[in-house]
């Protein structure tokens, strides 16, 4: 594992990353947006919900991925420690989202039952997040206590159809996903499809284990769009991967291991997260990231409100301090992924002037013009499609 820039490796958020299948949940599907959910898992947010005692109780209880919070050093304190000093608010903040699904399955029964999960904020990757809401499980936000999350929210995150103001989502940080190489072992690869087709490349390549991720790219080579695909543009995809894997082009699929493996010469070339990259040049500058010629895939991991909530006041002060610039320059000094919030970059000017031109932090409008997102999936094409990856991948 690459080590971070303050010193010392740390596993990143996106290593705990298995796909998550959600076939073997048990939801059928009904007509909420997304469609998910039987009608007995299904809630009401404007009415499950609890009293909020923020103002006799200045708690908050969060719960986030691995690594994703900068640390207290002997120089600075942590942004959680400057929130807290400035508004009396003590958090109890614990790194117990490891998956997706595994979360989902953590709290299914509470919430989809209207009751308590001890939890005032979780944070969840857009696809989870988008089934959350339309399960009727998240809390509406008070626009005019987050507004900062709408004056400086960067504009490649807004409007999104499964929330399409961000009245119950704010994004914690965001990412791409593209290709690396290394460029002491290879020429550069700039395409999905060359990584896939290139013949020095058979054997020397791993792609990632994130159902979403991959098949993106897949769709995009089948002459679809990743947020809106049709059954027989999955087919054609997966029918390329398939034959991809048995050809043996493709070493692996792989979390952010691949890393590891791209570091030490074992691969060549790899499709790849954003935030891995910038680690891995710290202590390798031969570790190249690319924009393939398809488009980079970009997601997100958001702030929730769960259902019986206590402290929702305090979560929205929570969600509009981490959207001031000078706190998001801060947190993004560390954990490395592209900052949702616009002005950070400037703010970064005072922090460290290294990461203020980084494209794989503040990339650029027009570099972010050419992304995707995933669209949501109703739970019978989750079960099919998790079904045909893992039957592709060995899942």
């Amino acid at each position: 594992m690459a080590a971070s820039p303050g010193g010392g490796p740390r596993l990143g958020r996106r290593a705990l990353i298995r796909g998550g299948g959600l076939a073997a949940l048990g939801i059928g599907s009904v007509a909420v947006l997304p469609a998910f959910g039987t009608p007995s898992a299904v809630q009401d947010p404007r009415t499950c919900r609890a009293p909020d005692v923020s103002a006799s109780q200045k708690r908050l209880v969060v719960s986030n991925w691995p690594a994703y919070i900068d640390p207290a050093t002997k120089k600075t304190t942590s942004t959680l420690q400057d929130f807290e000093k400035a508004t009396g608010i003590t958090v109890s903040y614990t790194d117990d989202v490891s998956d997706n699904a595994e979360f989902f399955a953590k709290v299914r029964n509470q919430l989809g039952s209207c009751q308590a999960v001890n939890r005032d904020m979780m944070v969840l990757t857009d696809w989870m997040a988008a089934k959350m809401i339309g399960l009727g499980w998240v809390q509406p936000l008070d626009s005019a206590k987050v507004q900062n999350l709408h004056d400086n929210l960067i504009p490649a995150l807004q409007g999104r159809a499964w929330d399409k103001n961000r009245t119950y989502s704010a994004p914690w940080q965001s990412g791409l996903t593209g290709i690396a190489y290394n460029a002491k072992l290879t020429k550069p690869v700039g395409s999905f499809s060359e990584l896939l087709t290139r013949s020095d490349l058979k054997g020397k390549i791993t792609l990632l284990s994130e159902m979403r991720d991959t098949m993106g790219f897949m769709v995009l080579l089948a002459g679809g769009q990743p947020e809106k695909f049709t059954s027989q543009q999955w087919e054609n995809g997966i029918e390329m991967l398939r034959k991809s894997v048995k050809s043996g082009h493709v070493r692996a699929f792989t979390g952010n291991e691949y890393i590891q493996d791209l570091t030490a010469g074992n691969i060549v070339a790899c499709e790849a997260w954003s935030g891995d990259v910038i680690q891995a040049q710290f202590d390798n500058p031969d570790i190249k990231f690319v924009s393939p010629e398809e488009g980079l895939m970009l997601w997100a991991d958001n702030m929730l409100v769960p259902n019986k909530a206590t402290h929702r006041t305090n979560a929205e002060k929570w969600i509009d301090y981490y959207y001031e610039p000078a706190v998001a320059a801060k947190l993004a000094a560390y954990v490395n992924y592209i900052c949702p919030v616009q002005g950070a970059q400037q703010e970064m000017e005072k922090i460290d002037k290294t990461l203020v031109d980084n494209p794989l932090i503040f990339p650029s409008e027009d570099a972010l013009k050419g992304s995707h997102g995933f669209m949501a999936l109703d739970d019978k094409q989750e079960q099919t499609y998790e079904g045909e990856w893992s039957d592709v991948t060995g899942g």
